[in-house]
């Protein structure tokens, strides 16, 4: 199943819905930046919900996500947009642990319980908006439900989950996000609650084949649902070389000349993809009249 999300509402339109299929988006990430089994898990909840946060913006608008707990996976971050693009890495990619008590991999000890989540958006104006809140259990559902909450004032539920086989290769990924709208009163509050309190694991229901349309339909049950959109997601990096090329024209001539003589050309790693750069020392030296040029 190709990876995608939908967008809905529900309860005569007070409720907000979200679901997410990420398997393969997760595993791109997954085997980019070659990270193990609980590694792979806080990565791969970070990626599904911020792909499903960038659904929700429009036009040529983006987001940031940056987790950055006491753990020693140490900062995690994700970019999205609204056409479905997403990427993102761990810090350190290879962590990994036993089980917790409850036979899941154990995020929270990754990710820490202490620290900060951050949202960054870019909405076209002259100021970025940014929302930040403290982690509340590291287990980034939890997480991204105290930052709707608190920073953008939404009530909501958000669940994400990740499933790695044996060979650290990703088995299945997925997430949903429920909000509630002003107008939604306590008995459909309520109701959620309950649904949500119950609700399976989304990792299991995606490997069993779940669509994320299914996903809802679990959720919400006999209540009629509206699906608004629908949103294929793909991993999918922004570097290139030519944007290795302006960073270092922004360094200056010195700092240029310098690794033309010290390291006879330059070499760059983009943190999301690992994709490696390679510049001769011709190629700098042509940089070099660039940024003359440029002055």
């Amino acid at each position: 199943m190709k990876d995608y999300l939908v967008k809905a509402t529900t309860y005569g339109g007070k409720v907000r819905a979200y679901a997410i299929s990420s398997t393969n988006t997760v595993g791109e990430a997954r085997r980019r930046q070659d990270t193990w089994a609980t590694a792979s898990a806080a990565l791969g909840r970070t990626i599904t919900i911020s792909a499903m946060m960038g659904a929700m913006l429009k036009g040529d608008d983006s987001l940031t996500v940056k987790i950055e707990g006491n753990g020693p996976i140490g900062a995690i971050i994700a970019d999205s947009d609204a056409t479905g693009d997403v990427r993102g890495y761990v810090t350190n990619s290879h962590v990994d642990f036993d089980l917790n008590a409850y036979g899941k991999l154990d995020v929270a000890r990754a990710v820490g319980t202490e620290g900060n989540l951050s949202v960054v958006k870019d909405l076209g104006m002259k100021e970025h908006f940014t929302g930040q809140v403290p982690i509340v259990s590291g287990e980034i559902g939890e997480d991204f439900t105290y930052y709707f909450a608190n920073s953008e004032q939404i009530p909501s539920a958000v669940g994400a989950g990740v499933l790695v086989n044996p060979d650290h290769s990703i088995l299945s990924s997925g997430g949903f996000v429920v909000q509630v709208m002003p107008d939604a009163d306590e008995e459909v509050i309520t109701r959620l609650e309950e649904k949500i309190q119950d609700f399976p694991e989304i990792s299991t229901l995606i490997r069993e084949g779940n669509s994320p349309e299914q996903i809802l339909e679990r959720l919400f049950g006999d209540e009629e649902i509206a699906i608004h959109g629908r949103l294929p997601i793909r991993f999918q990096c922004k570097c290139s070389k030519e944007r290795v090329q302006q960073a270092i024209i922004g360094l200056g001539n010195e700092e240029i000349q310098n690794m033309i003589d010290e390291d006879h050309g330059a070499e760059a790693t983009c943190h999301f993809c690992n994709e490696v750069y390679h510049l001769s020392e011709q190629e700098l030296e042509t940089l070099k009249s660039r940024d003359e040029e440029g002055k």
